[in-house]
């Protein structure tokens, strides 16, 4: 997969940044309170598969520190430019296609990626592959499937709009591969892939400006996407963004399931 024949959400669009600050706001607490349980400290190797923005690598070099260090990869590394200085380096990867960029990692991450990934498979093994004996994965991924709306309380004209563009939007996911129900498989995933002391937990926010901003930015960066397919009209995105600007409704996003384990 490329970012121009496959991912629906190019890291190369204007929006992508604004996506990437929602996530960070939304999820780095989720994500950080996870790695500290890990026991991170100074001289981890760390490996942090589909970067996308600077907030996870950025926090982990601080918490390797010069004696650590952070490989941080995507298919597209234009966002991570700021980040690419030691003990951070900065690589363009395809997990699901391409062997890892080393071995021996004590922590491997992936945030809201092998969703996205064909070969999710192979891509985890991949990550697996690069730990140490005892190092820890910490998978975390979306389940839209199991929450499909992003206004649950679907009360007026303005949420059965919202609903049905993102209804639209997870009809394109799929059509380009996307697993929507991939986050509550996890669990078993690493437990059958030979980790250990296996966990999760979910995270589902709700009525939060980054929620609003995400969705804004989400809806401007495929909006060329959902006309073409006839899933909406350029005066429909218009309404919706209207309605975003209005901030009366109750936005959320798919739960964002957390899984770690640890290689025997």
């Amino acid at each position: 997969m490329t970012p121009s024949d496959g991912y629906l959400l190019d890291n190369r669009q204007n929006e992508a940044g604004q996506r990437f600050d929602a996530f960070a706001t939304l999820f780095d607490p989720v994500t950080f309170r996870h790695l500290e349980a890990f026991g991170i400290g100074p001289g981890w190797r760390c490996w942090e598969v589909g970067a996308g923005g600077t907030s996870v690598v950025t926090w982990l070099a601080d918490k390797t520190g010069p004696t650590g260090k952070v490989v941080a990869t995507d298919i597209d590394t234009s966002l991570l430019a700021a980040a690419a200085r030691p003990p951070v380096e900065v690589r363009v990867h395809d997990v699901g296609t391409e062997e890892p960029p080393g071995e021996g990692f004590d922590l491997v991450h992936a945030r809201l990626v092998l969703v996205h990934v064909p070969d999710r498979e192979r891509a985890l093994r991949s990550m697996i592959q690069a730990l140490r004996p005892g190092g820890r994965l910490l998978v975390e991924d979306a389940d839209p499937a199991l929450q499909p709306l992003i206004c649950p309380d679907e009360h007026g004209p303005e949420q059965r709009l919202a609903n049905r563009l993102r209804h639209g939007f997870r009809k394109l996911l799929a059509e380009r591969g996307a697993d929507l129900s991939y986050g509550r498989k996890l669990p078993r995933l690493l437990r059958e892939a030979g980790l250990h002391e296996v966990e999760a937990d979910a995270y589902f926010p709700m009525t939060s400006p980054a929620c609003t901003a995400l969705e804004a930015a989400t809806v401007r960066q495929i909006r060329g996407r959902l006309v073409a397919a006839g899933l909406a009209t350029d005066e429909e995105i218009d309404q919706h963004l209207a309605n975003l600007e209005a901030g009366s409704m109750d936005l959320a996003t798919a739960p964002m399931i957390s899984a770690w384990g640890r290689k025997a």
